[in-house]
């Protein structure tokens, strides 16, 4: 007997090759994963954002307010979408997450220039994700000389060294930039995504591995009650494991947290309901462990890169932004960041928690379909 047989080498090749046909999930994942991470790697993650939601509270409405907003504007950074006249409406819009910047400029912002006086404007910041503001800031520092030079009137030029506009940042709810802040909150999303959907994932394709489906099925409870049922044990392990992480949270990061604690426990429990939802549904379709594990990668990473968790969410295209919206993890962390480091309420973040209440049901529809798929 030949130590080495090319003829049985290429036999269990070629076996090799039928199974990996026969199991066309695995082969799919084979292909499908390494586009998806070229694809994001390359196209949607983007480190400077453009274009981001800009509210403008213009007293001025003269020229010189008008020339250093098409000059913003030009930058590519801010993106007027809204104009308000009361710093109250600014200041809701920015703890709701609804514009990244406000810009403001004073009644006498033109005539001090013209004057040759020293000039102010206030650019408020949405400091939560420190990453997403540095450089529109750094632009906006530079623009400012450039729009006075260019506007400034000729009469005027022999004094303009002495005229200036000073350009007033303030940074909320993390006016130090402190990158755990943004981070660190974010892991309990990421966290419970890993192992609640993994968990989760597994439960009925374990059942069908196993072959204890079949005992399962002949007993008398609905599919409803055997998803249910499947998953609250793994609702008590989110909770816990969410109670530990909050606890690190602020006593070993230093995070504070400025909501209250009713707003954080129901987004968390939204958030975990959404995630088991998932992984029953993943369960329900794959046909043994192995497959429920690789979709639960599938599913996972798009969830780290594609939902603001690593790099800013506007920042990413239209399209990876789609995406984005289509995973629970998007919602939770503008959530559990609006809890935490702006002292939002659940009821003023309303527009991240229906999302979540949407995913939780549909998820489940899903996996009772392909439950009764299985059984059929």
């Amino acid at each position: 007997m030949y130590l080495f047989s090319i003829t049985r080498w290429w036999g269990i090749v070629v076996k090799e090759l039928q199974e990996l046909r026969r199991d066309e999930l695995s082969a799919g994942m084979l292909i499908i994963i390494p586009l998806m991470q070229i694809i994001m790697f390359g196209y949607a993650i983007n480190t400077d954002p453009h274009h981001l939601p800009t509210a403008i509270i213009d007293a001025d409405k003269n020229v010189m307010s008008r020339s250093m907003l098409y000059a913003l504007h030009n930058s590519g950074y801010f993106s007027f979408q809204k104009e308000f006249t009361t710093e109250q409406q600014a200041a809701e819009a920015l703890a709701q997450g609804k514009v990244q910047f406000v810009i403001s400029f004073p009644a006498d912002f033109t005539r001090k220039i013209l004057r040759g006086e020293k000039a102010s404007m206030i650019i408020e910041a949405d400091a939560t994700d420190p990453a997403a503001i540095t450089l529109p800031l750094m632009t906006a520092n530079m623009l400012s000389e450039l729009v006075l030079k260019r506007n400034l009137p000729k009469a005027q030029q022999p004094v303009a060294p002495l005229v200036s506009i000073d350009v007033r940042q303030h940074k909320l709810f993390n006016p130090e930039g402190i990158t755990q802040y943004n981070i660190v909150p974010g892991l309990l999303g990421i966290i419970l995504t890993m192992t609640l959907v993994l968990m989760a994932g597994l439960a009925i394709a374990r059942e069908s591995e196993n072959g204890t489906m079949e005992s399962l099925l002949a007993t008398p409870a609905t599919p409803l009650e055997v998803m249910i049922g499947k998953i609250t044990p793994y609702v008590i392990i989110g909770s816990v494991q969410s109670v530990v992480i909050c606890f690190m949270v602020v006593y070993l990061f230093n995070v504070p947290i400025l909501g209250d604690l009713f707003s954080l426990f129901i987004a968390i429990l939204l958030f975990i309901a959404s995630s088991l939802a998932v992984g029953i549904a993943l369960s329900a379709f794959a046909k043994n462990q192995l497959q429920s594990m690789q979709l639960t990668f599938f599913y996972f990473l798009p969830s780290v890169l594609l939902t603001g968790f690593m790099f800013p969410f506007r920042g990413m295209p239209e399209w990876a932004q789609v995406i984005g919206s289509f995973l629970p993890l998007t919602y939770f962390l503008r959530l559990i960041r609006g809890v935490i480091l702006k002292g939002n309420t659940i009821f003023e973040m309303w527009s991240d928690v229906w999302p979540l209440i949407g995913f939780t049901f549909g998820f489940m529809l899903l996996g009772l379909y392909f439950y009764h798929r299985t059984l059929d």
